[in-house]
């Protein structure tokens, strides 16, 4: 009797830790930042885990991040060596921002525009992408390669519309006109809107996210897909 009541106590306990382990973890979109660079050297999906104060962030690569509090100093941390690390509210309730030793990652709880199951065509754009944001020809460029050359990575900053990530969209949309960006549709999702623009001397696709009336990304995306009417 003693044996099975406490089989019963050991698979309660198990499914209570692992339903708490689940509704502590969600899929965000990542953008890393070397340290000093407002460039973000890689972009996609990351899960991320927050725990009795310890925060576990985990890229599509397989790069992980553990962080650990110190003390009772809040929005401080020590990484898995034991370097220090701050927590900043920058974003506000659009995600969370961690300065490391040598770089700095922003959370956005906002995936987009990432699908849910992620891409073999990002994944592999963000591995041959360098610090500077120029990235590798993959396979799927070969058959012009001027396009493949100048075609950035699906989610990357747009880093000439950067300074209007905040600003009110319709006072700030003409900014972006004037900055050589032609309007092609809106597409509602859920509580935001996403407008979509051709980069003017690259013919680039820009997904623009709007909600609560203010632009809150700019990101290269999917032009096939994407900028067609």
């Amino acid at each position: 009797m003693k044996s099975l009541y406490l089989a019963l106590t050991v698979a309660i306990a198990t499914v209570s830790l692992t339903t708490t382990a689940k509704a502590d973890t969600v899929q965000a979109r990542c953008d890393v930042f070397p340290k000093g660079d407002d460039r973000a050297k890689s972009s996609g999906l990351c899960t991320f885990s927050q725990r009795q104060g310890n925060v576990g962030i985990q890229l599509k690569d397989g790069t992980r991040y553990d962080l650990t509090p110190v003390g009772n100093k809040p929005n401080t941390y020590r990484d898995q060596k034991g370097r220090s690390a701050l927590r900043e509210s920058g974003l506000g309730d659009r995600g969370q921002i961690y300065r490391l030793t040598s770089e700095s990652i922003f959370v956005y709880w906002d995936a987009a525009p990432y699908d849910q199951q992620g891409s073999s065509t990002m994944s592999t754009s963000v591995k041959g992408t360098s610090a500077k944001g120029t990235s590798a020809k993959s396979s799927s460029m070969k058959g012009n390669s001027s396009v493949a050359a100048a075609q950035p990575l699906m989610g990357k900053p747009v880093s000439r519309l950067s300074d209007l990530v905040g600003a009110r969209a319709g006072q700030a949309e003409n900014t972006v006109i004037q900055r050589g960006y032609r309007f092609v549709k809106n597409a509602p999702a859920s509580n935001a809107v996403y407008s979509y623009w051709i980069e003017g001397k690259t013919n680039n696709c820009v997904a623009a996210l709007t909600k609560d009336g203010r632009y809150q990304s700019f990101v290269y995306t999917n032009a096939a897909k994407d900028c067609r009417k």
